[in-house]
Order: structure tokens, then C-alpha cells, then sequence
């Protein structure tokens, strides 16, 4: 990709041919303390946040981020623009890249950062939308290679939603196997599904769905759940019923590789999807995941704003 060239990021593997390049650069920057004083590659750009939903991760890892590599963080909450409500989404992101050097936009429906993407003349990101989290998994891959045993896969409980989408698109890029378990009814998207296999047919990985936690954990190296109901989902009657048995606990993880490593994007709703007992344990990797979320972002920012100089620096 040339730095001319304008590159969006809206659901993983959109950066599939590069992914495994951009997440070995974010381990490698977050371990090279000697040039983060003197790396800006966002120097003289300014990144606006939009953000149609609360954030706490999201919101602190992309200012942080952006103004560590010498940028300027712009957050937008919904209340300060006229996004939606007055102005349309293209209207925005036509005046709005008259302005900024890249948009990220947290917000409900994937349609709409599809059509900031679409309207905008500067890199959009998705920083979350109903049908994926790509920032998400790539710090969640960034601490799969920090930590996770190699030989086993990648296990997920629960909802077959956006976080689900992600890291199953980006695990099998990268070579893992990954066996997810839902409740019936509440499996993950079908078109992504198939990207997933079509992914999964060229890496030579395996992605393997059933309704049982127990089959999914089983000799995993990796055991993954989220909150059973999403936020803007709270209105959806009888949904949280519908996960009994599939609770991330001590008898559960018992099925796994004895140094499997737990992960949640958090916040986690502790007593109802996991127990204290797992997400506090020495398996727990949480916090590295949300500490990853800056880092990964600054490799992804870089990459897409200043491609010269993420090659640059990935060639050192």
C-alpha cells in the first residue's frame, strides 16, 4: 500500500494481508522503549473519535495512542456533533476530512461506518459496531502470541457476536484453530462465517462450531468469553436464559491445557458469564489484552496514516 493511497479499517480482514506484520509491530514497538520518545509518525495529524457508545478502554487507548506518536486526539461524543440527528453521515465525513488525518467511530450499526468509510476521504477505523470489533482482535492476537500456548487453539463461549467476528477472522489468519460454543439460536453471522472459512481453506487452520463449552475447551490454549448481553442489547427479553451452562468456570477450564490462558474484552459481568475464581487466576491475561488495545492501535494508526514510516520502522 502506498501512503497515498486511502486504506479503511472496518472489519479485520480488511488488513488480512498484512495483519500478521502489523500485530508483530506493535510487539515490537511496545518492547522498544529506547525510540518512543522519538517516533511521531503522527506528527502534524489530528485523529477524531467519534463515539455513539460509552468507551472506557476504546476512548483512553486511542488518545493515549494517537498522542504518544505525536498526534492530536479529537473526541467526539455523540451529544457534540450533529452526526445522525441534523447533519447526515456523509455530510459529516466530508467536512470532518477537511479537518482530520483518520476518524475512528464507535457506534451501533456497522452500516454507518460503512458509510463514513464510504464518504470519508481519510482512513476510517472501526473502533466497534454490531458486526465487529477489529481492534479488538488485533490486540487480542498481539496477546494470543505474547502469552498463549502454540500448540493448542482458540475457544470461545458464548454470544457468536462482533468480538466473536473478529477473533475468529484474525486467529485463523494467523494459523489457529479456533472451536467456538453458542447457545442454539445465537451463533455467529453467517457471511462471516463463510470469510472465515474461505480464510481457514488458505491458512490450512480449522474453525469448528457446537452448542457444548465442555467440547469447545477441551486441550484449548485459549479459553475467551464476553458479557452474555451486549450493550443496546438489554431490551432483547429472555436472551440471558439462554446461556445456562456455558458460565466460564473452575470446572470448566479444568478441560483445557493446564497453562491455558483466559482472556475477556471487558467489562465482564463477574458471578454471570466467568467467576472471580478464572478471571483472577495466574491464567487471567485481561489486562494485558486491554493494555494491547493501544498498542495494536498505534501499529494500525500508523500503518493506515503514515504507511511510510510504519514500513520504515518495520524494517529496522
Amino acid at each position: 500500500m502506498s501512503n497515498n493511497e486511502k486504506k479503511d479499517l472496518l472489519a479485520i480482514d480488511d488488513l488480512i494481508d498484512d495483519l500478521d506484520d502489523i500485530i508483530n509491530w506493535a510487539i515490537k514497538y511496545k518492547n522498544d522503549e529506547s525510540i518512543h520518545q522519538d517516533f511521531k509518525p503522527l506528527d502534524g495529524m489530528a485523529i477524531g473519535s467519534i463515539y455513539e457508545k460509552p468507551s472506557t478502554r476504546t476512548r483512553v487507548s486511542f488518545e493515549v495512542g494517537v498522542s504518544r506518536l505525536g498526534g492530536q486526539p479529537l473526541t467526539l461524543l455523540a451529544n457534540d456533533i450533529q452526526l445522525g440527528k441534523s447533519e447526515s453521515i456523509g455530510d459529516t465525513a466530508a467536512v470532518l476530512s477537511r479537518f482530520l488525518d483518520g476518524i475512528t467511530y464507535r457506534c451501533f450499526g456497522h452500516a454507518d461506518v460503512e458509510e463514513l468509510a464510504r464518504t470519508s476521504t481519510v482512513p476510517v477505523i472501526n473502533a466497534l459496531s454490531d458486526l465487529h470489533h477489529p481492534c479488538q482482535s488485533a490486540a487480542d492476537l498481539m496477546a494470543i502470541r505474547e502469552h498463549a500456548n502454540p500448540e493448542g487453539h482458540i475457544a470461545w463461549v458464548g454470544d457468536g457476536n462482533n468480538v466473536f467476528h473478529d477473533l475468529a477472522l484474525a486467529g485463523l489468519a494467523l494459523g489457529y484453530d479456533v472451536k467456538y460454543a453458542t447457545p442454539v439460536g445465537m451463533e455467529p453471522d453467517s457471511n462471516v462465517l463463510s470469510r472465515c472459512e474461505d480464510i481457514a481453506s488458505k491458512t490450512g487452520a480449522k474453525i469448528i462450531g457446537t452448542n457444548d463449552p465442555i467440547e469447545a475447551v477441551k486441550n484449548a490454549a485459549v479459553i475467551y468469553t464476553d458479557i452474555f448481553v451486549s450493550m443496546g442489547e438489554e431490551h432483547i427479553t429472555d436472551k440471558f436464559s439462554a446461556f445456562e451452562g456455558f458460565q466460564v468456570n473452575e470446572e470448566l477450564v479444568a478441560h483445557a491445557y493446564h497453562d491455558y490462558v483466559f482472556m475477556h474484552c471487558l467489562p465482564a459481568h463477574r458471578g454471570e458469564e466467568v467467576t472471580d475464581a478464572v478471571i483472577d487466576s495466574p491464567n487471567s491475561i485481561v489486562l494485558d489484552q486491554a493494555e494491547n488495545r493501544m498498542w495494536a492501535q498505534m501499529s494500525i494508526l500508523t500503518y493506515l496514516c503514515n504507511n511510510d514510516a510504519w514500513h520504515a520502522y518495520n524494517e529496522m
